[in-house]
């Protein structure tokens, strides 16, 4: 009979009923729990409580009758406030994004200098401190569990009365997804589950009603910069709603934006609304001239114009307006409100950090004016060396036609690509075990010194590693065999090593160009060196540490809402790195994007051509960018592989261990065993000073991936290649003929 009464209370249990999404979410906050706890409690996933609480999904038995007890008792000891009726499936959204919003700085994306003239913008808020906290990660929106886009309750921001920390002038957020739902309203989706009701019905009149009514944007990063303009982001829907095409052809996307003589752009100019040079793209700046200090400006993102890019931005696109929002709130509260791609964001978060002008202070009138910020890169562009200028640079226009530059012409900083065949010995071992540096060109801008003006040209100088430059050199002598580690000279297989100074690893044949982090890391293996030429930078100085500081809280916080903290026991990094991204794969989105930043910020420094008609021996858009600097790039990235090669030498030093493959910030180890545990020389749980350690700060390596010795020899056999570099294929362990040309 027992057995019957269970079945009929599993039957029972099957059909409980509960609260709704959101009061799931109240109850459990309401008794100091966490997700985590709760799916440790019910034997889930994390991401499927998330899924509970956020009405995506509802849950099945057996978990359903423990859920459903579990808030049973919660609501029992915290009962919900009675003074008003709760909406059936939604509660109300909150009154104001409550999540601290990080400052982003106002600066045009990258390429759009001449429109700044044009724009003009000015502001005179109070600077916020850059120093601040990370921002805590921005909540889900509340969504209805039916099939209706169309929210429960909407709620502007009241107005006067805005969440602690938070700009009244922003206190929607800094950015918004417009959509539509299915009765026909427009409507808004801000950071924090808060929703609005737009009755815009053309795109002149949303832009109004952005600069107007929507309270979007976000406060300065720095005391001299500007405040960050509104950005909307368009869905397929609410295009359609206000005339756009929801995707470009192929002559659009050739071109960048749709044609000037579209109607909607004809709309804008009749408002008196003006479009950047760039034009109507999938990243539209739409303005009015500033009148004062007023400004008037909205950015567009429009995802199915390819505005968000796959490669960094996964599948932000096809995501809800919600969970868009979500994503996109969070990266601007901890990097900057996004100025186009990630690479043109990077950069303009160098900008936004050190504006290059500043108020002066008051004249004999008591007026201010303009003049340079120190410390900033200026207003005006300066030249390269010749031996920084890429091919086709102006400066370069006497060179034949045909002309190959040498190293000793060219300076040539970049990152590894390097393999060697593995030793009879490494043939023995089972497995091929990769390690990455977590954001290792981040790692490399730490510190370092960069020139901030116009290079010196200097004949026979004395090497002084304190000052940034490129130095005419000769390294060939530098012998990887026999080198200082620390104080104490080592000897080493040096035919094992890659050279340091170059990125193929080959040994120098002679002279050739080199960053100032290359040239002391010569001295620092005990070498002396003596330049015969160099290109110097005296105005100098840390140009890029509040930018480091600024994507690594961004990316350490990021980590941590995955459950991935710093400063743990190795044994746990890497079980916490283990499947991260499903636990909330939205934030992975944000941390691809912040990775993104870094790499495609530092590329930016170096933008070739695009197109547009331009010749060899021209002037292209970007060299009118005064972030248009070569030499800062090679810098960081000298120091970046200089970093891993020290760490490299250091271990080989002490264990006797050589890598097998580098790629960029990849290195491959021929080991027994499966995991850098078991080739790392921890000991009492501290690693080898100087060479990798485990853990999620820039800087520090986590595990790329193990494949087998078997499977490493089989490909490069199969691929007829004795050095296919491993380290390319370590984590997926995938080699396709389209990657060796084939």
């Amino acid at each position: 009979m027992s057995e019957l009464f269970d079945a009929v209370d599993a039957l029972l249990a099957s059909r409980a009923t509960l609260p709704p999404p959101a009061e799931r979410k109240r109850l459990r906050a309401a008794h100091g729990l966490t997700i985590d706890e709760v799916a440790t409690a019910l034997k889930v996933r994390r991401a499927t409580v998330s899924g509970w609480e956020s009405g995506k999904t509802e849950p099945r038995p057996p978990e359903r009758d423990a859920y459903a007890r579990l808030l049973d008792g919660l609501a029992k000891l915290y009962p919900a406030e009675t003074d008003s009726p709760a909406p059936a499936e939604d509660t109300t959204v909150p009154d104001t994004f409550t999540t601290p919003t990080a400052p982003a700085a106002q600066a045009l994306s990258a390429g759009q200098a001449s429109d700044a003239a044009v724009m003009n913008k000015a502001t005179n808020t109070q600077p916020v401190d850059a120093s601040a906290p990370a921002a805590q990660p921005v909540p889900r929106a509340t969504r209805s569990t039916s099939t209706s886009r169309r929210p429960a309750a909407r709620k502007a921001a009241p107005a006067g009365t805005p969440a602690t920390g938070v700009d009244a002038r922003f206190a929607n957020g800094p950015l918004a997804v417009v959509d539509v739902d299915d009765s026909g309203q427009v409507v808004a989706y801000c950071p924090g589950g808060l929703v609005l009701e737009v009755p815009a019905k053309s795109l002149p009149s949303l832009v109004e009603w952005t600069l107007t009514e929507g309270k979007l944007g976000q406060p300065k990063l720095s005391g001299p910069g500007k405040d960050a303009d509104p950005l909307l982001v368009l869905t397929e829907a609410a295009l359609e709603r206000y005339g756009l095409p929801t995707a470009l052809t192929a002559e659009e996307r050739t071109a960048g934006r749709i044609p000037e003589g579209h109607k909607v752009v004809k709309q804008l100019t009749r408002a008196q609304w003006q479009l950047t040079k760039r034009g109507f793209g999938p990243w539209a700046r739409i303005y009015r001239p500033a009148q004062g200090s007023e400004r008037a400006c909205v950015q567009l993102c429009i995802p199915s114009w390819d505005a968000l890019d796959s490669r960094h931005w996964g599948n932000a696109a096809s995501l809800s307006p919600a969970e868009l929002a979500r994503v996109l709130g969070v990266f601007a509260a901890r990097v900057m409100t996004p100025r186009g791609s990630t690479a043109v964001t990077g950069l303009e978060l160098m900008t936004a950090l050190h504006p290059p002008t500043r108020a002066s202070e008051p004249d004999t009138d008591g007026k201010r004016h303009s003049e340079h910020n120190p410390g900033s890169l200026g207003k005006e562009p300066v030249d390269p060396a010749p031996c920084e200028a890429i091919d086709g640079h102006p400066l370069l226009a006497d060179l034949p036609r045909f002309h190959v530059r040498g190293p000793e012409e060219k300076i040539f900083e970049e990152a590894y690509d390097w393999a060697r065949p593995l030793t009879d010995d490494e043939c023995l071992r089972t497995n091929l075990v990769g390690l990455d540096v977590n954001m290792a060109f981040a790692a490399g801008a730490n510190g370092l010194i960069v020139g901030l003006g116009a290079p010196t040209h200097v004949k026979n100088p004395v090497f002084d590693p304190k000052v940034p430059g490129a130095w005419l050199v000769d390294l060939s002598h530098v012998d990887m065999s026999r080198v200082k580690v620390g104080k104490e000279w080592v000897e080493l297989r040096g035919d094992l090593l890659p050279s340091p100074f170059t990125p193929k690893g080959d040994r120098p044949a002679g002279p050739a160009w080199y960053a100032t982090p290359t040239v002391a890391y010569a001295l620092e293996l005990g070498y002396d060196v003596a330049p015969t030429e160099a290109y110097v930078r005296h105005d100098n100085g840390r140009y890029l540490d509040s930018w480091y500081n600024r994507v690594r809280d961004a990316y350490l916080a990021t980590m941590a809402d995955l459950g991935v903290h710093a400063d743990t026991a190795p044994e746990d990094f890497l079980a916490a790195m283990d499947g991260y991204k499903d636990r909330d794969p939205e934030l992975a989105i944000v941390v691809s994007a912040i990775k993104a930043t870094v790499k495609g910020g530092l590329g930016k420094l170096r933008e070739r051509p695009r197109g547009e008609g331009w010749r060899p021996g021209e002037p292209w858009r970007a060299l009118a960018r005064p972030t248009w600097r070569p030499d800062i790039r090679a810098a960081v990235i000298s120091r970046t592989r200089i970093n891993l090669h020290r760490k490299i030498v250091k271990h080989a030093a002490f264990t006797g261990q050589y890598p097998v493959a580098i790629l960029s910030d990849c290195v491959v180890y021929a080991v027994d065993g499966t995991s850098p545990l078991d080739f790392l020389p921890y000991r009492q749980g501290k690693p080898l000073p100087g060479g990798f350690k485990l853990g999620v700060n820039p800087g520090l390596v986590k595990h790329e991936g193990t494949q087998s010795v078997l499977w490493g020899e089989g490909v490069r056999e199969q691929y007829e290649a004795p050095e296919l570099n491993l380290a390319r294929y370590i984590k997926a362990g995938t080699v396709t003929d389209a990657d060796n040309g084939e």
